[in-house]
């Protein structure tokens, strides 16, 4: 099993078609803002999110600038999930082409 770098204009038919996404940057971080209908994932919850949800659904994995995203996303690859991917750019590059796709916690 393996992951896939995508770009963030790619991403979208993905997210729009319901993949999946987490975002594995810092809880205030993601409380303060994240892509819509993200999960944030830490190391606190990560099993519960393999055992909770479908690994055939697509999965894309975000963080800052999408250079983290490549462990967590060939971590999350190993575990049975098929189609994973890491999100080229990651939050901050997402949040500046896409703001209106953002949500908060605030």
């Amino acid at each position: 099993m393996t992951y896939t770098c995508i770009d963030i204009h790619d991403a979208l038919p993905l997210i729009d078609k319901q993949a999946n996404i987490v975002d594995i940057r810092d809880a205030m971080s993601f409380q303060n803002s994240h892509m819509q209908n993200a999960v944030h994932l830490s190391n606190d919850n990560l099993e519960s999110y393999i055992k909770e949800h479908d690994s055939d659904t697509p999965l894309i994995v975000c963080c800052y600038h999408g250079n983290s995203s490549k462990g967590a996303a060939e971590y999350l690859a190993t575990q049975g999930f098929k189609e994973v991917y890491s999100l080229n750019g990651g939050f901050t590059q997402w949040q500046a082409l896409h703001p209106e796709r953002c949500q908060s916690e605030n």
